[in-house]
């Protein structure tokens, strides 16, 4: 009898982690990342949305500085522009913002009736987000808001909703 449990004491020693072990901890880390990258690539798009809201919003602010250094006038609207957005026009110097990366923004001046400085639109996308456009309508005040219109591009800004 102490012969057999000195044997089994000895096949003990050898002890490691058999094939079917490994498979199992390689199928699991392999469904951990299938979870992993779809989330981390899902904050990147929104952290590119969150971006090109944040360029809007530091457009306006220069716009209104800009409107109230020159006469309460609006500076002249702009093209698609990307790296940085200049405001020209009125007798003050020129307003550069630096944009985010792969930010796209366009202004556009929406003229006003008799007596009145008119509007103004700001629209912008990132190119690394979900492709949404996001708008700011002076006319309309409040917060920046994501396109409505079914195709939207910031080169359409003048007419997005």
């Amino acid at each position: 009898m102490q012969d057999i449990i000195n044997r089994l004491r000895a096949k003990k020693q050898d002890e490691g982690f058999t094939l079917i072990e490994l498979l199992v901890v390689v199928v699991i880390i392999g469904v951990l990342v299938a979870i992993a990258v779809p989330v981390y690539l899902n904050y990147r798009q929104g952290a590119a949305d969150k971006s090109a809201q944040s360029d809007v919003r530091g457009a306006v602010s220069a716009i209104e500085q800009w409107y109230t250094d020159n006469g309460n006038t609006y500076p002249a609207s702009t093209a698609v522009q990307t790296a940085s957005f200049s405001l020209a026009g009125g007798s003050g110097a020129a307003s550069q913002i630096t944009l985010s990366d792969n930010t796209s923004m366009m202004y556009v001046l929406v003229p006003g009736g008799a007596g009145t400085s008119g509007s103004y639109r700001v629209c912008a996308t990132n190119s690394g987000g979900t492709g949404k456009v996001y708008i700011y309508n002076s006319a309309q005040g409040g917060s920046v808001k994501a396109a409505t219109t079914a195709n939207a591009a910031v080169a359409n800004c003048a007419t997005l909703t």
